[in-house]
C-alpha cells in the first residue's frame, strides 16, 4: 500500500504543470493588444521611408514594451499567481546570475548558428527597418536601453506568460511553445515576412530553453545581447 502511494506521489510530481497563471479573458485581452500594436507598427513603419526619428521610436518602443508587461503582470496578480512565474525567481547568489548569463550566451551562439542553417538568407531586413538602426553615440546608448527593455519584457510576455497560458489551455507543451512563438513572430511582422518567420523559429528555440530551464532568465540575457549586437553590427555595416 505504501509503495503504491509513493509511486502515485512520484507520478504526480513528474506530471506536466498545466495550471493557468491568469484568466483566459485576460489572455485574449493581451493577444488583442499585441495584434493591435503589431498592426500599428506595420502601418507606422511603412510611412517612415527611411526618415525615422530614431530617438522618438526608441522612446515609444520602451513605453509600449513596459505597458504590455504591466498589463500581463496585473492579470497575473489579479488571478492570484506569483509574478515569479512570469519574471523568473529571484537570484540568490552571483553564481546563479553568472550561470543564467552563461546559458544565455551559449544558447544565443547555438540558436544563431542553427537559425542561419535553417533559414538561410530568406529574411533580409526591410529598408524602413534598417533606418531604425542607431547612427550617433546618443542613439547607440538609447538602442542599448531598448534592447535591455525588450529582452526582459518580451521574454516575460511570450515565454513567461503566453507560453504558460497556451500550454495550460491546450494541455500540450509543444503546442504552447509553438503558439507563443507564432505570436512572437506576429509582433515583429513589421520587419517583413521572411524575417518574421526567422523570429518564429527563434521563438520556438527560446521556448524550448525556457521550458527546459523552468526560467525565462537565460532567455532574457540571450535576447538582450542579440538585440544589442544586432543594432551595433548593423550600424557598422551600414557605414
Amino acid at each position: 500500500m505504501s509503495d503504491s502511494i509513493t509511486m502515485s506521489a512520484e507520478g504526480s510530481s513528474a506530471a506536466p504543470n498545466y495550471s493557468r497563471i491568469a484568466s483566459p479573458i485576460h489572455t485574449l485581452l493581451v493577444l488583442a493588444a499585441e495584434v493591435g500594436l503589431a498592426y500599428r507598427g506595420i502601418h507606422r513603419l511603412s510611412q517612415l521611408q527611411g526618415t525615422a526619428d530614431r530617438m522618438q521610436l526608441c522612446q515609444r518602443t520602451i513605453f509600449f514594451e513596459l505597458l504590455m508587461l504591466a498589463l500581463v503582470l496585473v492579470g497575473v496578480r489579479l488571478h492570484g499567481s506569483s509574478l515569479a512565474s512570469v519574471l523568473g525567481k529571484r537570484w540568490r547568489s552571483m553564481v546563479e546570475v553568472l550561470r543564467d548569463a552563461g546559458i544565455g550566451v551559449a544558447f544565443l551562439f547555438a540558436s544563431t548558428m542553427l537559425g542561419s542553417v535553417l533559414a538561410g538568407h530568406a529574411g533580409g531586413q526591410d529598408r524602413s527597418v534598417l533606418s531604425m538602426l542607431p547612427q550617433s553615440g546618443l542613439e547607440v546608448g538609447m538602442w542599448i536601453i531598448v534592447s535591455l527593455t525588450a529582452g526582459v519584457c518580451e521574454e516575460a510576455i511570450y515565454r513567461g506568460y503566453l507560453q504558460r497560458q497556451f500550454t495550460a489551455l491546450t494541455k500540450n507543451v509543444p503546442l504552447g511553445i509553438v503558439l507563443s512563438a507564432c505570436m512572437f513572430g506576429i509582433a515583429h511582422a513589421y520587419q517583413g515576412f521572411g524575417r518574421a518567420m526567422q523570429i518564429v523559429l527563434q521563438g520556438v528555440m527560446s521556448g524550448i530553453l525556457a521550458h527546459w530551464r523552468k526560467s525565462v532568465r537565460p532567455g532574457m540575457f540571450a535576447h538582450a545581447i542579440q538585440d544589442i549586437l544586432g543594432g551595433l553590427l548593423g550600424r557598422r555595416l551600414g557605414h
